[in-house]
C-alpha cells in the first residue's frame, strides 16, 4: 500500500477546539505515522493538496443495523439469508461513501458479514457486530405473531437471525456466551418496549434484575460490555444499576435517570433520525399502525434526553437505527442532533466518543500519531457548518479506511 501524504491541509478532531490550518498528513500502511506543521518530505508518497479542505477522523455510526432491509420487518421472514447479504452489501458500501468508516451493528451482522469486509470480499465500513440480540418472551425482539408458538429456526428465516429468546438465568447465560462465541463484540439486550415491535408496550420493562446482572456478568468475563434498548426512566435505571454500559435510544429519561447514569458512567447513544425517517415514510413503507402510535410516543422527546444528559455529564454519541429504505438517511442524523447540540458536540459524538464506546480510543475517531488511517477529506470546515456533512456525494472527496483510499474525486 502506498503513502499518503496531505500537504497544506485544514485539520480537525476531538483535540483541536479549532481546526488548524497549513497542516502536513503522513498516512503509511494503515496508521497516520506524522503530523506536523511544516512540509514533510516523501519520495514515493501518493500526494494530496488539501487546499481549503478540511481533515477529520472518519465518522462511526454507533447504532445501525446493516441486515434488516425492510422497514417492514415481516418481510425479512420470507427473504433468504443470501439474497439479504447481497442487499446489506449495498448497504454498506453506501454507508462507507457517506463517510462512515466504522459500525456498531446492534442485532443482525455477524462475523462472517464483518470478515468479508475484512478480507475486502465486501466494501463497507469495519463492522462492531452483536450478534443476535437477546430478547425474553413477549420482549422487544420476540417477533413472533400472537399465534406463533415455536421460535423459527435462524437457518434461514431473515428476521429469527437478528434476535434470540432467552428466558431465566441459565438460558441467559448460554444465549450471551453463544453470540461471544460466535464473535460477539458486545452483547444487546432489550430491557423496554420498542417501536418496530407490534405487541409489546414501550413502557414495559423486561428481564429481571437477576437475568440483567448474569448477562452483563457473562460480557464482562469477556472483557466486554452490555448496550441496552432502553425508552423509558424505570427500564433505563434497571438497567444501568445492573451494569449495563450504553442505553440506546433513551427518549423517555427524566433528569433523576440522566444523573444515575453519569454516576455509573454509562453513555446514551440516540437515534433521533430514525424517528423523523419513521414520520416522514414508514407508513409508506409498511409499518404497521401500532408501531406508528408508539412512534409518536417518543418521537417529541429525544431531543429533551440528550439536553438532559448533557446538563448530567453524561457522554453522548451518535446512532441511526434506520432501516431498509430508510438508511439513505444516514447522514440526516447530523442534522437532527444539531439542533440541540453544537456542531462541535455532534462532531465529537460521531468520531471519539463513538470510539470510546467501540473500546477503540486513541485507535479510531481521531487525527493523530498512530491512530488508524480512517480519514475524510471535506470540501470546506465541517466545525463551521455540520450541513457539510449531509451532502457527502458532493463534499466528501476523499474517503480512506485503513490508510486505502475508497473515493477520490480531486
Amino acid at each position: 500500500m502506498p503513502s499518503v501524504l496531505f500537504y497544506n491541509v485544514n485539520v480537525w478532531d476531538v483535540s483541536r477546539d479549532e481546526v488548524e490550518e497549513g497542516m502536513h498528513v503522513l498516512v503509511e500502511n494503515d496508521r497516520i505515522k506524522e503530523i506536523s506543521d511544516r512540509p514533510l518530505k516523501m519520495s514515493e508518497a501518493q500526494t494530496i493538496d488539501g487546499v481549503g479542505r478540511t481533515l477529520i477522523p472518519g465518522l462511526i455510526d454507533c447504532h445501525c443495523h446493516v441486515v434488516m432491509t425492510s422497514v417492514d420487518l415481516r418481510e425479512l421472514e420470507e427473504e433468504p439469508l443470501t439474497l439479504m447479504t447481497a442487499e446489506a452489501s449495498r448497504m454498506m458500501r453506501d454507508m462507507l461513501m457517506r463517510g462512515f468508516t466504522s459500525i456498531r451493528d446492534l442485532a443482525g451482522a455477524d462475523w462472517g458479514l464483518a470478515e468479508a469486509v475484512e478480507r475486502k470480499l465486501l466494501m463497507g465500513p469495519r463492522i462492531f457486530f452483536a450478534g443476535r440480540a437477546l430478547t425474553q418472551t413477549g420482549g422487544h425482539g420476540d417477533s413472533r405473531r400472537r399465534t406463533q408458538g415455536i421460535e423459527p429456526c435462524a437457518c434461514g428465516n431473515g428476521l429469527s437471525i437478528t434476535s434470540v429468546i432467552a428466558d431465566g438465568i441459565s438460558e441467559v447465560r448460554r444465549a450471551s456466551r453463544e453470540e461471544l462465541r460466535k464473535g460477539a463484540h458486545q452483547i444487546k439486550v432489550m430491557v423496554s418496549g420498542g417501536v418496530a415491535s407490534p405487541y409489546d408496550p414501550i413502557d414495559s420493562k423486561q428481564y429481571s434484575t437477576e437475568e440483567l446482572t448474569a448477562i452483563v456478568d457473562e460480557a464482562s468475563a469477556w472483557n466486554t460490555y452490555v448496550a441496552a434498548h432502553s425508552y423509558t426512566s424505570h427500564a433505563t435505571q434497571h438497567a444501568v444499576e445492573c451494569g449495563v454500559r450504553t442505553i440506546e435510544h433513551g427518549n423517555l429519561i427524566d433528569a433523576e435517570t440522566a444523573r444515575m447514569m453519569a454516576k455509573h458512567d454509562a453513555y446514551l447513544v440516540p437515534t433521533l433520525i430514525a424517528y423523523d425517517a419513521l414520520d416522514r415514510n414508514g407508513k409508506a413503507l409498511g409499518l404497521g399502525s401500532a408501531s406508528m402510535e408508539k412512534l409518536q410516543a417518543v418521537k417529541e422527546h429525544g431531543q429533551t434526553a440528550i439536553s438532559l444528559c448533557r446538563e448530567a455529564g453524561v457522554k453522548v454519541g451518535l446512532g441511526t437505527d434506520l432501516l431498509g429504505g430508510l438508511q439513505s438517511d444516514q447522514s440526516l442524523g447530523f442534522r437532527i442532533q444539531n439542533e440541540v447540540d453544537s456542531n462541535r458536540d455532534v462532531l465529537v459524538s460521531a468520531t471519539a466518543v463513538n470510539a470510546e464506546i467501540l473500546n477503540q480510543e486513541n485507535e479510531l475517531g481521531v487525527v493523530s500519531v498512530g491512530a488508524k488511517a480512517d480519514l475524510l477529506l471535506v470540501n470546506g470546515n465541517p466545525l463551521a457548518d455540520l450541513s457539510l456533512l449531509e451532502r457527502p456525494e458532493e463534499t466528501l472527496k476523499i474517503i480512506m479506511k485503513n490508510g486505502e483510499i475508497y473515493k477520490n474525486t480531486l
